[in-house]
């Protein structure tokens, strides 16, 4: 590297995961970032730097796990965390504090979405493989189509209509409508036909993910390389059978 970037993004080097929320707001923004487990192994990339730091090499407040992102000296964790840092020295965020306050709220119930998203294909264990827990991913999975993607838009869906219509946070986009847009993206690739089914009822919602897709820095950052996409070693993962018929249990 020729001179050393303002932001250094440690994850998973083969996923979006949960650090694309990161992502997103970085390239947003503008800002000169490095995404480091992405470069070979020779200049320093690789899972060795994403371990070095998982070991605690950046430092003794050891991170449980990725994303991470470091800059000068600090070293934060945890991908709301990263983005209640961030808002604002990116501008992504409204200056007064409980608007800030919000902004955090809103990314952290988005976070609750996306454990709940991974639990449909990882009902029992994060260490089994999906073949090993089927019936209970298809379970879980009728469940969270039927009952908890509804509630969860539905929510955001209100606080657009309460709001300008336009933004989650303020007047302006935030992080959230980001992170807002990248979690429709994620269900729309896992469960198709369900989101199809909601459309009518999460329009505003829909108008959001169009506009945050068609902003320049955020267009040009989808159609890069740097953009990975969806697939089944992610978070958000495409298995047409979790969209089946209920599997077991009683109806009520």
């Amino acid at each position: 590297m020729s001179s050393p970037k303002t932001y250094a993004l440690y994850y998973w080097p083969e996923i979006q995961g949960r650090g694309e929320f990161v992502r997103l707001a970085l390239e947003e923004a503008g800002a000169d970032y490095l995404d480091v487990a992405r470069l070979p192994v020779s200049a320093g990339g690789g899972y060795p730097a994403l371990f070095r730091v998982l070991k605690g090499r950046l430092g003794p407040r050891v991170p449980f796990a990725p994303p991470v992102l470091r800059t000068g000296r600090v070293v934060v964790a945890q991908t709301a965390a990263i983005l209640r840092f961030l808002g604002p020295r990116l501008g992504l965020v409204p200056r007064d504090e409980a608007a800030r306050l919000w902004a955090d709220q809103l990314q952290l119930t988005l976070a609750d979405l996306v454990a709940e998203t991974h639990e449909t294909h990882h009902p029992v264990a994060a260490n089994l493989y999906f073949e090993d827990q089927r019936p209970e991913a298809r379970r879980r999975s009728w469940h969270f189509t039927r009952e908890r993607i509804p509630k969860y838009l539905g929510y955001f869906e209100r606080l657009l209509a309460a709001g300008d219509g336009r933004h989650l946070v303020g007047r302006r986009l935030s992080y959230v409508d980001l992170s807002m847009f990248q979690v429709l993206e994620g269900l729309a690739y896992a469960f198709p036909r369900t989101m199809r089914g909601l459309a009518p009822r999460a329009r505003r919602l829909n108008e959001l993910r169009e506009r945050v897709r068609e902003r320049p820095r955020v267009a040009g950052y989808l159609a890069s390389p740097r953009r990975l996409p969806f697939n089944e070693d992610d978070v958000f993962r495409s298995y047409p059978e979790l969209e089946g018929k209920r599997l077991g249990g009683r109806s009520r």
